[in-house]
C-alpha cells in the first residue's frame, strides 16, 4: 500500500542528509514500527510521507508510492486530495497541534469541510460518531476547548479527527510519549482495535521499543538516516543482527520481560 524507494532528504541549510536512501513498505492493514533515537530520521520520513516538507525547505529524491501514486511527483491538487483523507497524522503533542481558540468539534470536522460537500448537520453527526469510536463522551467533548481536556482525552480527540475520513494510512508520530503508562496502554489498545476493525494501515514512529513490540508486527530500525535492519517484531527483538539494533535492545530496562 505504501512503498518508499531510495528516499533521500537534505535540509537546505544542512551539510548532510537527514534521510539517506531508505526503503520501507507498509502493507494493507499492517502495523509497522519505525524506531530509532532522536535525530535518526524517522520524523523526517513521516513528514515526507504526509507532505509536510516542501521543496523550499529541503531537497529530496526517490519515490513515495501510495497505491502506486508517487507523492513526490504528484501535483499540488493531487497532494491536497490525499493529505487529510488517504493519509492522516497523529502528532506527539496534541495541545500544540490543535487550535486552542476552537472547540474540539469543529477541529474534528475539519477534514470533512476541506474534502467533502457534506452539510453542517451531517459533518457534526460524523464527528460525534468518530468521538464515540475513540471512547469519548461525544456531546461533552464536542463542545469543549482543548485546554479543558486531559492529555489522554485530547490525544483521543486527535485520533478521532485522524480516523474520521477513514484514511488508508495513519501516521502515528510518538503518539504516546507525553502520556502516563496507564493512558499509554489505552491509546495502544485503541490503535490496535481501529486497525483490526477498519483494516487501516499504521506507521507507528517511536523511540520506545517496548511500546513498539506491544503494537507492531514488523519493525524498521533507523540510525543516522539509514534503515539498518527490518523484519518481524520477534526477529528484531530476540535475534537482532545490526550492532545498533543490538545496543537499542540491550538498553531496554525491562528486556527480561519481553
Amino acid at each position: 500500500m505504501l512503498e518508499i524507494r531510495d528516499l533521500h532528504v537534505q535540509f537546505h541549510e544542512a551539510d548532510h542528509e537527514a534521510v539517506r536512501g531508505i526503503d520501507l513498505t507498509v502493507g494493507d492493514g499492517e502495523i509497522v514500527g519505525l524506531v530509532g533515537e532522536s535525530g535518526s530520521g524517522k520524523t523526517v520520513t513521516a513528514m515526507m510521507i504526509s507532505g509536510l516538507l516542501r521543496p523550499e525547505q529541503a531537497a529530496f529524491r526517490g519515490q513515495i508510492l501510495l497505491d502506486g501514486r508517487d507523492l513526490l511527483t504528484s501535483s499540488g491538487d493531487t497532494l491536497r486530495s490525499i493529505q487529510g483523507r488517504d493519509i492522516c497524522v497523529v502528532f506527539q503533542e496534541p495541545m500544540s497541534a490543535m487550535d486552542p481558540t476552537m472547540r474540539i468539534g469543529p477541529q474534528v470536522e475539519e477534514c470533512l469541510r476541506v474534502h467533502t460537500d457534506l452539510p453542517p448537520k451531517k459533518r457534526r453527526e460524523l464527528a460525534l460518531q468518530a468521538l464515540r469510536d475513540v471512547d469519548l463522551p461525544e456531546e461533552e467533548v464536542y463542545r469543549k476547548y482543548p485546554h479543558e481536556l486531559s492529555g489522554g482525552m485530547l490525544q483521543r480527540a486527535m485520533i478521532a479527527a485522524a480516523i474520521l475520513p477513514r484514511p488508508k494510512l495513519l501516521l502515528a508520530d510518538e503518539p504516546t510519549t507525553a502520556l502516563d503508562v496507564t493512558i499509554q496502554a489505552q491509546i495502544l489498545e485503541l490503535l490496535r482495535r481501529l486497525n483490526r476493525e477498519r483494516g487501516m494501515s499504521i506507521l507507528f514512529i517511536s523511540h520506545n521499543l517496548a511500546v513498539v513490540r506491544k503494537l507492531c508486527t514488523r519493525v524498521a530500525v533507523m540510525e543516522k538516516g539509514h534503515i539498518v535492519e527490518s523484519g518481524p517484531v520477534d526477529q528484531i527483538f530476540f535475534h537482532p543482527q545490526a550492532p545498533y539494533t543490538q545496543r537499542l535492545i540491550a538498553a531496554i530496562p525491562t528486556r527480561r520481560k519481553l
